[in-house]
């Protein structure tokens, strides 16, 4: 597997936004109480306890969007799906499709790097039980419309469960374009081609929830990633004699 790509002024200023985000009181009283109090699993961890950029290649083709960071996960990495069962399903399967160099994902400095995709998320700060609220949501959604509009190489979107699958409808413009009978809804492995040649793929999220209950199943989560990378196989852009950078790793 080939990392490339550059941490981009653009990114950067955009990381720094994110992180420096304070629309929303009750996210931000909560993360940074779950960074004072800890786990006592992680007691000596010093916690992130900030919102939480997004995180990869930006020159990437492929974008997978989740709901939100997780509390004792990137609340207390500061890497979005890192250090909590969920990233443990991500990184796995980016590994095994050729988009990590390596299968694990457990803080800012721990080697990893993706190569063509990009991972986000609908909210940047952990919410309460889980579940951000629809003002909080309408609030943190410009940061992903900025992120899409610096990722001019997306070809295939992965959206994480329901809400992340209507929240980038939303950032990309597409809820608003399309009459609600025509907007691809949300269903397991569900595959729609966008009229400007985005392939956007619906999966369950990797949640405890859905992985211990057998909702979603190791081949059903591989299926998802290995209709991904068929679709960027196929693609004209796949064929193209890659252009010679240097390697780079944006772990932060």
């Amino acid at each position: 597997m080939k990392v490339r790509g550059s941490a981009s002024p653009a990114f950067l200023r955009l990381d720094r936004a994110i992180t420096a985000c304070e629309l929303c009181p009750r996210l931000r009283a909560y993360c940074a109480t779950v960074a004072r109090t800890k786990k006592a699993q992680f007691r000596d961890w010093d916690y992130w306890g900030k919102p939480v950029p997004g995180f990869g290649d930006p020159e990437a083709r492929l974008l997978v969007v989740g709901l939100a960071p997780a509390a004792h996960g990137g609340n207390r990495t500061g890497r979005v799906f890192t250090g909590d069962s969920s990233g443990d399903w991500l990184y796995e399967a980016l590994h095994r499709y050729g988009f990590a160099n390596q299968p694990a994902s457990v803080s800012r400095d721990d080697g990893l790097a993706l190569a063509n995709c990009w991972v986000s998320a609908a909210a940047r700060c952990a919410p309460p039980a889980n579940r951000p609220a629809p003002d909080e949501l309408d609030r943190c959604q410009r940061w992903l419309e900025r992120e899409l509009e610096l990722l001019v190489n997306l070809e295939v979107v992965v959206t994480l469960g329901h809400i992340a699958h209507a929240r980038w409808l939303r950032a990309s413009g597409w809820w608003a374009r399309l009459a609600p009978r025509d907007r691809p809804a949300f269903a397991h492995g569900s595959v729609t081609v966008l009229a400007d040649g985005i392939t956007l793929i619906s999966s369950y999220h990797p949640s405890r929830q859905n992985t211990n209950t057998g909702k979603l199943t190791r081949a059903m989560w591989h299926g998802v990633f290995a209709r991904a990378r068929r679709c960027l196989d196929a693609s004209p852009r796949a064929r193209r004699p890659a252009s010679r950078v240097a390697p780079w790793s944006r772990s932060r």
